[in-house]
């Protein structure tokens, strides 16, 4: 019995863990541009651990209420602590919109993507760019020994690689000119 109850634990927790293979990352300078590229754990820290989900039997309608209300593409769809989907922008047009459902009358879990791409949080971000892009995804969970900590958007990565060529630009400038 409990081997059965962890089987179905493990069976429902829908995160999937993928890794980035090393030529996929970005290559990091040296001793001029700081040799570094931010973590998940970075971004997070800067933007926030908040996370905002919903649960699988709310309703459509309420998801793109709280999506509306917090400014964001995609919820977490959780059963409890458990991950067992996300729900985003994207699903709403695709099935709803273009299936002529009516949000105020269909349940999340009917919608929502079961399958989510979860990274941790010593992934660097542009591991995660070659990720979302490989997979056509815009959103990645953050989980940390099982647990959720947070989600990171692509906006997100884009905004840490911006923030990195901007700094190794600035030291180049200043190696270039000798630090006038």
């Amino acid at each position: 019995p409990r081997s059965t109850l962890n089987a179905t634990r493990r069976q429902r927790q829908m995160c999937i863990r993928d890794s980035i293979p090393p030529d996929r990352e970005l290559p990091v300078g040296g001793a001029v541009s700081g040799g570094w590229m931010k973590t998940v754990r970075q971004v997070l820290d800067d933007k926030g651990h908040e996370i905002f989900d919903i649960g699988p039997d709310a309703l459509v309608y309420d998801a793109l209420g709280e999506m509306a209300y917090r400014n964001v593409g995609a919820l977490l769809v959780r059963d409890g602590d458990e991950i067992v989907g996300i729900i985003s922008e994207r699903d709403y047009a695709r099935k709803v919109i273009l299936k002529e459902k009516a949000s105020k009358h269909t349940p999340v879990r009917e919608i929502m993507s079961p399958a989510v791409v979860c990274v941790g949080p010593d992934q660097r971000v542009d591991g995660c760019m070659a990720l979302m892009s490989d997979r056509r995804i815009r959103h990645l969970a953050v989980v940390d020994q099982g647990r959720a900590i947070g989600v990171i958007s692509i906006g997100d990565v884009v905004k840490a690689i911006i923030d990195q060529q901007r700094m190794t630009i600035a030291q180049l400038e200043h190696y270039i000119t000798g630090g006038r």
